[in-house]
């Protein structure tokens, strides 16, 4: 009878180790399976881009999420676009991040099933991401970079302290967002009787070229969100400072590197924004169709007094009061 009933709690206790390893296996699937593989591209790396990547990041981090990411640039050749959204549809992501409106639009025609969230787009309606800024997506949504008021803004800051200037735009017509912005600036110039003279490129290595037969035709360079240009403003800003024009830019991060002026935006707080979407999709509280696309939450305007000593801009007492200085 002694041997019958140890036999018995011997082979209890074998069951209850074998229902503990069970729970375990069962535990780490369930790890496993609150892992979301992101597929994360941009048109080119360059400062403003990368910020908004980071930011994007960052709110995937801080709402607790166990992300393993593939990022893809597409080296600024539109050509590159849709061939890396095939291949996150390939891999079966559970979210594209679409950082650009090139990345977005690529993204969108490759799946109507995979949730989208963009950011670094200039208008999403326009370009028909979204039906409308109140309205997302069946599967896209995200945050624009450029704020209603941004360009008038910029357009009256010329008037007012360049007055009469005429205005040099140097942009890639194969970018959609820069056609866009190209017409409000127009629009807007038109309003102050201001002239707005262009140049197109088609590549960064048009860049400077461009820049420089504007000299003599534009009293003062702006610079918009155009992803060929910004990557390539390290020539623009050569021409501005030999030749002492003021540039003004599209946004902050073109500071850093020379421009003088802008009424921007942190593209880091975009970023952390599509990425607060991102997280709500993910987790199944939200899908992208709930979400409606958003403006950016406020502009400012940024000054870099080195620049303006570089491109013999007269400093205007006003603008101490009026702006935020980086260097």
């Amino acid at each position: 009878m002694k041997k019958i009933l140890m036999l018995g709690m011997i082979i209890a206790v074998i069951s209850l180790a074998a229902c503990g390893a069970d729970n375990d296996t069962e535990g780490s699937s369930s790890e496993g399976e609150n892992t979301y593989k992101v597929g994360a591209t941009q048109i080119v790396e360059h400062p403003s881009l990368d910020a908004a990547y980071e930011g994007f990041k960052d709110a995937l981090a801080d709402a607790g999420l166990e992300v393993e990411y593939d990022f893809q640039s597409a080296q600024n050749d539109q050509n590159n676009v849709k061939p890396i959204s095939d291949g996150f549809v390939a891999d079966d992501v559970d979210l594209i991040f679409a950082n650009s409106t090139p990345s977005a639009l690529g993204a969108l025609q490759a799946t109507s099933d995979i949730p989208i969230v963009f950011t670094s787009v200039t208008d999403a309606v326009d370009v028909g991401l979204v039906p409308s800024m109140d309205e997302a997506g069946e599967n896209i949504t995200g945050v624009v970079d450029l704020h209603p008021e941004q360009i008038d803004a910029t357009v009256e800051f010329i008037g007012n302290y360049f007055e009469g200037a005429s205005i040099g735009m140097v942009y890639n017509a194969g970018e959609q967002n820069s056609v866009n912005q190209v017409e409000a600036v127009k629009a807007a110039a038109e309003d102050k009787g201001l002239e707005v003279v262009e140049r197109t490129v088609a590549n960064a290595a048009e860049v400077q070229q461009a820049a420089t037969t504007l000299v003599g035709d534009a009293d003062v360079f702006y610079i918009i969100t155009d992803n060929t240009v910004v990557s390539a403003l390290d020539s623009v800003i050569g021409v501005a400072n030999d030749q002492d024009i003021p540039l003004i830019v599209g946004e902050p991060d073109s500071l850093a590197g020379g421009g003088f002026a802008t009424f921007g935006i942190d593209y880091h707080t975009i970023g952390y924004r599509t990425g607060e979407m991102a997280a709500e999709i993910l987790t199944g509280e939200k899908s992208p169709s709930d979400i409606p696309a958003e403006y950016p939450p406020e502009i400012q305007l940024f000054i870099n007094k080195q620049a303006a000593e570089e491109q013999g801009i007269e400093w205007n007492t006003e603008w101490d009061e009026m702006a935020q200085f980086v260097e």
